[in-house]
């Protein structure tokens, strides 16, 4: 009798931990579906991060200075200017 409850128990963690890890994967959770309509100058701007591939739209996330994260065409110029700016920044 004792043997089973342990058994049971050892089941029962083994799933409650599966289950946690398979969460912890590295998903779409960053993915945009629509993008800021006005520019930002870029000081403003303290980083960016493109999407994942697996996004269904390409997107630019830019990272205010104040925190806040905004979604951006990266297509357009203002957008690539910004991005071109910050990349010369971190060399």
């Amino acid at each position: 009798m004792r043997t089973s409850h342990i058994l049971l128990l050892c089941i029962l963690g083994h799933a409650l931990f599966a289950s946690v890890f398979c969460n912890n994967v590295s998903g779409l959770d960053d993915c945009c579906f629509d993008y800021h309509p006005r520019s930002l100058n870029k000081k403003y701007v303290r980083s960016y991060y493109m999407t994942d591939d697996r996004c269904s739209m390409t997107a630019a996330v830019l990272i205010t200075m104040k925190g806040a994260t905004l979604c951006v065409d990266p297509k357009l110029a203002w957008v690539g200017r910004v991005m071109t700016s910050l990349d010369q920044k971190i060399f």
